[in-house]
């Protein structure tokens, strides 16, 4: 699974900041790496570097194998719990829409031979 992280002008961190996010993105999301190709990541200053609450956002799409992209936001006072409110809710997404898929393929059929209706 490759992390691309990218920042806005006002969000400070380097290297440093996109080696945290790709380890916490391996880690929280690691049951998802067969079917996850591919994570971007964008941090954003919505108040352009004023305080003010929830003006931190993350945005997290998700490319998976065969299917259409997954994108999750989430906004806080602080980067770090924008980023970890938005890998949760990738989480509960992936875990919905790789569930559709998932039942849609693996359920039993309600037609029924006819040597086994007796």
């Amino acid at each position: 699974m490759q992390v691309q992280v990218n920042t806005d002008d006002y969000i400070h961190g380097g290297d440093s900041l996109a080696r945290w996010i790709t380890d916490e993105c391996k880690s929280r999301l690691s049951r998802f790496q067969d079917h996850v190709t591919r994570l971007e990541v964008f941090l954003t200053d919505l108040d352009a570097g004023k305080s003010g609450a929830n003006d931190k956002r993350c945005r997290i799409e998700a490319r998976v194998t065969g299917r259409q992209p997954i994108t999750v936001t989430d906004e806080a006072d602080k980067m770090a719990n924008a980023f970890i409110g938005a890998a949760d809710k990738l989480a509960r997404a992936l875990d919905t829409d790789l569930g559709r898929v998932k039942d849609r393929n693996g359920r039993d059929t309600i037609r029924v031979a006819a040597d086994e209706r007796d």
